[in-house]
């Protein structure tokens, strides 16, 4: 049969594939853990205001007073990205098999008809130094289902981590913000997509983790 993969299914997978064997394959779920509000909420507000500035043609001040932004603008098809934001639909590639990957993007940015991934983070903490590594696949993925869809990607992409500074006197809660970077490997994606899809059609892992465990 074939399978329906994500960012997140393939983390899963990398964490434990017997996890993920399961799941796929409709025997058992990992149980999901509680997942605070909190970021669905920016995102949706960041979504408001990224398209302000879409509908006036400039950047955001988060982005704009960065170098790395200079000769960039946001992607302006806003109903194709409205598709690709969703995600129960997001951005969908298939192979010959019918097996199926999507991820659902933030934001794009453009420059010289380049698309550039930009994915924004809510932390309640300051940007470590190998905090980025964490996403690395995430960002690999969504850039391998845009060239799988015939558009070209700049070799790196944006993470835009929002982290809260204080609270005025007003109530009002203050964001830093930080612009982050990231090499893209799209050999990666395709390495650890082709992991999975062999994964699946052989017989279920016998190594258990702590969730599986009495499965």
């Amino acid at each position: 049969m074939p399978f329906k993969l994500s960012p997140t299914s393939l983390s899963l997978m990398k964490d434990c594939p017997r996890c993920f064997w399961l799941e796929k394959h409709r025997v058992w779920k990992r149980p999901a853990s509680i997942f605070p509000s909190l970021p669905n909420g920016m995102d949706r507000i960041l979504k408001i205001h990224f398209n302000n500035f879409r509908e006036k043609n400039a950047l955001p001040p988060e982005l704009c007073e960065n170098s790395n932004c200079a000769d960039m603008k946001l992607f302006e098809n806003k109903n194709l990205l409205q598709i690709w934001q969703d995600n129960r639909k997001g951005i969908l590639w298939r192979d010959k098999n019918r097996n199926e990957l999507h991820g659902a993007i933030d934001n794009l940015l453009v420059r010289d008809k380049k698309l550039i991934v930009l994915d924004y983070k809510t932390r309640g903490y300051a940007v470590k130094s190998d905090t980025q590594e964490h996403y690395q696949l995430q960002l690999d993925v969504y850039n391998f289902l845009l060239r799988k869809n015939g558009y070209e990607t700049e070799d790196f992409a944006f993470l835009l981590f929002y982290v809260p500074k204080e609270v005025l006197l007003t109530g009002e809660i203050i964001f830093d913000t930080t612009l982050k970077k990231i090499s893209i490997n799209i050999k990666n994606a395709e390495r650890v997509w082709n992991e999975a899809i062999s994964l699946l059609e052989k017989e279920c892992p016998s190594k258990k983790c702590e969730w599986c465990e009495g499965v």
